[in-house]
């Protein structure tokens, strides 16, 4: 009962929520750094965990790779982390065991774990080797065996029922790391037409024959096993695989290979397929969504031979981000709910909801932060799981009763103040959102406050750990409120939620945004002339749009942003997302994409504003960074544009990642810690 769930690309996994994802203070780069994990999976019997960490050295710093480690649950976990592999496993270890695919740990990137049905070997992948490969570890013998060597891109390998057999996804002769959020290629010369699809492949594990099943013109993002082992549910497009995830489709495919067989077109987007025990139908949800990878909408039901697929939850005031197969009529969910996260169970005959457990704790299992957990066939859960005052760690047990594994991080403490959920309504939509309190906070004293607005839209702002990237709880750190709103068209309200920005970027949800400005004004110490804005990707769009409304704000720094929807649809990589949002491509119906662009209205701006973006972001190409910073200037408006060599649409490389910070956190202080009036 293992997940399946893609996550987009492996490298984003490596290098952006493990590797490099470490929280450093700009004003104590010399306290301890938080290790971070990126992937946790539980044995199917339910006895041991397994999980992937950032890598430190010996005097604890931080470096490039990621660890592997296997805890005995049946045993005492409070113990420092074993490295010897020659020890005898059977003597059932107190301590986590380092697994690795060399003779010796090294500095490799060791991840996407997944446990043999009946949990004696472990499979996961790394570049031990030059390239990264598949492996297994035997935890009898204590020994780790490769089992490819293929050139490409290897991501999300998973076990047959029967354990003899291991799908994963490949793209073959990969030019580059998948997804749109990496760096895209240099565009020179010929533009190459080519299209690397994303295979389903599986490989014997007794001979180590590899077939790639899928066919070659088909991308596939995600799959989950048959209960009987024959089969396969796929979501799967044809064509470019950054963005034709936004036009996937449900499919089956035998083990044999061949074509692949539609089972369900959505009329939005789709994702998370699971299989019924009894091989029936195959669930998934199915919503508005804006990012690979981010999964929010509601729950479906189709036959596994096809037909009119079933609405399980249509009036859910929450988001479903995951699903398991608990009974053969019942599944559990976890779920964005009104900002936090919440797991329940459903009814599959009947529909009805009942939530097991919500908390403002971030259970997860991997980089997205989208509520889940890996499951075993008993019920026990095992999670990543964090606050805005605790940092990661693992934690495993019955749902809502999870206690904690590891103890990688507790010598870590948060530098920023406290957080608390905050609503308001706006326009009869009820909102809600985080309020960080500065640190050190005197009530008496009045504050500068910034807004951050989420990427997505179709996402939430949580209240977890903060990720190394973009890290805005460094402000309350030096002295400001900071708010994360989650207006409409974000997850946690119901799917009627998230779509009530669609033809309407910039107009009700900004006006939720400035909803919530009002509420805190009204409720704490905040000086009304010191407000800032500030977001990536969506967010930098929502800077962009805000200082071209309103002189509201007295200084933003524009993320990653888009300044002019027409031009920047011939220029993103992912233009199918705009689709659903605007409902007809920008060459049918120009008007609607200029009354949503922040360059419409862009000599209506005063505010000093800071414009970051990535050399090769494809998602938010650097030209929309340009365009409204060289408008700026013509206008005589204070800015300064920033791009970052290399980078896509998040970045990589922590001396970038911690640019982006010190320039924020200078460009608000510059502007907001100076006497009130005065901009």
């Amino acid at each position: 009962m293992s997940t399946t769930r893609n996550i987009s690309a492996r490298q984003i996994l490596l290098s952006l929520a493990m590797s490099c994802c470490l929280l450093v203070f700009a004003n104590a780069q010399a306290e301890p750094v938080a290790r971070r994990f990126g992937q946790v999976a539980i044995s199917r019997d339910g006895t041991q965990v397994a999980w992937v960490v950032s890598s430190v050295n010996a005097t604890g710093e931080p470096v490039a790779g990621t660890e592997i480690y296997i805890q005995d649950l049946k045993q005492d976990a409070n113990k420092a982390p074993r490295q010897d592999l020659k020890q005898d496993l059977k003597k059932k270890p107190s301590s986590p065991l380092r697994i690795y695919a060399g003779r010796e740990p090294a500095q490799t990137s060791d991840d996407n774990v997944a446990w043999s049905p009946d949990g004696k070997h472990l499979a996961f992948l790394s570049n031990a080797g030059g390239t990264t490969q598949l492996y297994v570890f035997d935890l009898d013998s204590a020994t780790t065996h490769r089992l490819t060597n293929l050139i490409g891109f290897l991501d999300n390998p998973v076990w047959s029922p029967d354990g003899k057999t291991i799908a994963f996804l490949f793209i073959e002769d990969a030019p580059r790391a998948s997804g749109p959020l990496m760096p895209m290629s240099a565009e020179t010369g010929v533009i190459e037409q080519k299209v690397y699809e994303q295979r389903l492949a599986v490989i014997d594990v007794a001979s180590g024959k590899i077939r790639q099943l899928s066919p070659p013109d088909m991308y596939v993002y995600e799959y989950d096993w048959s209960p009987d082992g024959k089969s396969f549910a796929a979501i799967a497009a044809r064509g470019s695989g950054d963005a034709n995830w936004y036009v996937a489709q449900l499919y089956t495919l035998g083990l044999d290979g061949g074509e692949m067989r539609p089972i369900y077109k959505p009329s939005l987007q789709i994702a998370d397929p699971r299989w019924s025990p009894d091989g029936k139908s195959i669930a998934f949800i199915t919503g508005l969504m804006s990012d690979e990878g981010s999964t929010g909408g509601d729950i479906f039901l189709v036959s596994a031979t096809g037909g009119d697929a079933r609405n399980l939850t249509p009036a859910l005031t929450a988001s479903p981000s995951a699903l398991y197969w608990s009974a053969p009529d019942e599944l559990l969910f976890t779920e964005n709910i009104d900002g936090q996260s919440g797991v329940s169970r459903l009814a599959v005959l009947t529909g009805q909801v009942t939530l097991l457990w919500s908390g403002e704790d971030v259970i997860t299992t991997s980089f997205w932060n989208e509520p889940e957990f890996s499951i075993s066939a008993n019920l026990q859960s095992a999670v990543i799981r964090h606050s805005w005052h605790a940092p990661p760690e693992i934690w495993v047990g019955p749902i809502g009763a999870w206690k904690q594994v590891t103890h990688f991080n507790d010598s870590i403490h948060s530098g920023w103040g406290r957080m608390t959920s905050l609503h308001w309504e706006n326009s009869g939509q009820k909102i809600q959102g985080w309020l960080l309190y500065p640190h050190d906070y005197n009530p008496n004293q009045l504050y500068p406050l910034v807004v951050v607005v989420h990427g997505g839209p179709a996402s939430a702002a949580h209240a977890g750990w903060p990720s190394g990237f973009f890290n805005t709880y460094e402000l309350s750190s030096r002295g400001y409120f900071v708010l994360y709103p989650n207006p409409r068209g974000s997850y946690g309200q119901g799917e009627t939620f998230t779509q009530a920005n669609v033809k309407d970027f910039g107009y009700g949800d900004f006006r939720d945004i400035l909803a919530g400005v009002d509420e805190v004004i009204r409720t704490q110490p905040v000086d009304h002339n010191r407000i800032g804005i500030t977001g990536w990707s969506y967010g930098g769009y929502m800077t962009m749009w805000a200082v071209t409304q309103i002189h509201r704000f007295h200084a933003a720094v524009a993320g990653a942003g888009v300044a002019n929807f027409q031009s920047y649809y011939g220029q993103n990589d992912i233009d199918e997302w705009m689709i659903p949002y605007f409902g007809v491509s920008v060459y049918q119906d120009p008007a609607i994409y200029m009354r949503s662009s922040p360059i419409s209205f862009v000599d209506n701006v005063k505010t000093p504003t800071l414009v970051l973006v990535g050399e090769r972001d494809g998602e938010c190409p650097p030209p929309q960074s340009r365009e409204f910073w060289h408008a700026l200037k013509s206008l005589g408006v204070d800015t300064q544009l920033v791009i970052y060599p290399g980078e896509g649409h998040v970045f990589l490389l922590p001396e970038h990642r911690r640019d982006v910070m010190d320039r924020t956190i200078n460009w608000f202080d510059r502007y907001l810690k100076a006497p009130a009036g005065n901009p």
